[in-house]
């Protein structure tokens, strides 16, 4: 038991490392190909934030732990929303863009009730490869959209110039594959953490998917959505979250899918439903109460629901 909860922390511990190391590593090799800024943060810094998600799912369903797999991305989506995204408009009122709130919100709603589906999948109850390629499909139109928004608004950076801190690019590819390492170990260190203590202590796996595993994997977001909204970029808070909401079932289910089909439990169909309510309510803020904005009230109440929800797992051990 002690060493099971030893190897879960140290697993954290890398897969947090890791993907701050391999985002870091990514971004300079960017940089010396003079690949413009914007398309770095949409695509490099937005899946590196999701890497511990990523690395968990994977080694959870390629071993045979759907529930670890699925629970991961449920949990880690509605920490994401609830959790993270209330407590950032406490701190600081969230104000949508138009591109936001008519564009990429919904079709976050969207990819979630699809998720869904995907899983009953009239009745069979699994997501088949063929599925995880149509999600891998739909996380490239996503990655191209966001590429095409950027050249219409003219973000593109005009000259990437090297400044004297930009690394070289043997330093950078070391910090890739040191980034790479650890996001491997640290993906199977919590998933046999995580299993072993489910069974030592008689939960299931779909309890500590959804609340230890699912919290620890979105601690990424959680620093960056909360420094950022510190610092007033409220932009990038918003961005962040719904971002990794959008890579956390298109990319990561995607992956996990194609790699090993992943079986569905009905027992997540009540989380399913927290979570699209979530995300509907999500969507609907900036056209209720105070315009283009998630207020603070709107934080407390999605803080509040995050707090219920934990609450009614313990209480029930669902």
């Amino acid at each position: 038991m002690i060493v099971s909860v030893v190897l879960l922390i140290l697993g954290f511990a890398l897969l947090i490392k890791g993907s701050d190391i391999l985002v870091d590593g990514a971004s300079n090799v960017a940089k010396r190909f003079n690949i413009p800024t914007i398309i770095i943060g949409l695509t490099i810094v937005a899946i590196g934030t999701s890497m511990p998600e990523l690395m968990v799912s994977v080694t959870s369903a390629l071993e045979g732990h759907s529930d670890l797999a699925l629970g991961n991305v449920v949990g880690s989506n509605i920490s994401n929303l609830f959790l993270i995204l209330g407590i950032c408009s406490i701190i600081k009122p969230l104000v949508f863009k138009r591109e936001t709130r008519v564009i990429e919100n919904p079709f976050t709603v969207f990819i979630t009730i699809l998720f869904f589906l995907l899983c009953i999948n009239g009745g069979d109850s699994t997501i088949t490869k063929v599925e995880g390629f149509i999600l891998i499909a739909l996380c490239a139109i996503f990655i191209i959209y966001n590429i095409v928004m950027a050249k219409k608004g003219n973000e593109f950076d005009k000259e990437i110039v090297l400044d004297e801190s930009t690394e070289s690019m043997l330093k950078a590819t070391i910090k890739i594959i040191i980034g790479i390492v650890a996001l491997k170990f640290g993906g199977d260190f919590v998933v046999n953490g995580a299993s072993s203590i489910a069974k030592a202590i008689g939960i299931t796996e779909k309890m500590i998917s959804l609340t230890v595993v699912a919290f620890s994997t979105s601690l990424p977001e959680l620093i960056t959505s909360i420094t950022a909204t510190r610092k007033g970029e409220v932009d990038m808070a918003i961005g962040n979250i719904v971002g990794s909401q959008i890579f956390n079932i298109l990319l990561i289910i995607g992956v996990s899918s194609v790699l090993s089909p992943i079986s569905y439990s009905t027992a997540y169909n009540w989380d399913f439903l927290v979570l699209i309510l979530g995300t509907v309510l999500f969507t609907l803020f900036p056209y209720i109460g105070k315009k283009d904005e998630m207020t603070r009230e709107n934080g407390i109440i999605f803080l509040v629901i995050y707090i219920l929800y934990m609450a009614n797992m313990i209480i029930t051990k669902a």
